[in-house]
């Protein structure tokens, strides 16, 4: 793939500093993913604000872990379902949940595998799902703004996904202990 600058404080563009220290701030760290969007600030800035825009969701935590997901496996991001499992384990998910999402299992909870179907109807389809998904979603008794919120979270995901996608990010060291491979068997969600 492309070659990008793994940007740190020093290196990157002057309106990606600040987005870079406040990630440093509340996470620790500067993931790699920041560091290799710090290159164009807006699309940083972005994918944060998005990122806050989706923890601020109609969903819960399990909920929320189960668009991130399904996104990011049907996506095949190495990277995001990697992160997104250390991010599920923070959030107090249910692991089994995480693990049947990383095997791209159907989940045991009806509503959280007719959330998981939905997410992928609306990837798949491209935001046109058939009428008769979206008709099933909101008589199960989901919201229009809940649907409304995955389209947030698939916009959150593909800049991710897609950034990631280019620039083959590393995993970042914290999170290689849930390094996942589309189709490979794992059982690191349980560990």
């Amino acid at each position: 793939m492309t070659d990008f600058t793994q940007h740190d404080l020093s290196s990157a563009p002057e309106k990606s500093r600040p987005l870079l220290e406040k990630a440093q701030k509340e996470m620790g760290m500067i993931p790699a993913l920041y560091s290799v969007m710090a290159e164009a600030p807006g699309v940083l800035e972005a994918y944060q604000r998005l990122h806050e825009l989706f923890l601020a969701s109609s969903f819960d935590a399990a909920e929320k872990t189960v668009v991130w997901q399904a996104i990011n496996v049907e996506h095949d991001c190495e990277y995001c379902v990697a992160v997104h499992t250390a991010v599920a384990g923070m959030m107090k998910v249910d692991p089994a949940i995480t693990q049947a999402l990383r095997d791209q299992q159907p989940l045991e909870d009806d509503r959280l595998e007719l959330l998981r179907q939905t997410t992928l109807a609306i990837v798949r389809d491209r935001g046109r799902p058939d009428p008769a998904v979206v008709e099933h979603f909101l008589e199960a008794g989901f919201s229009r703004q809940q649907l409304l919120d995955i389209v947030l979270g698939v916009s959150q995901k593909i800049l991710s996904n897609y950034v990631n996608h280019l620039a083959d990010t590393p995993i970042d060291d914290a999170f290689k202990r849930h390094a996942w491979t589309k189709g490979a068997a794992d059982t690191d969600a349980a560990a």
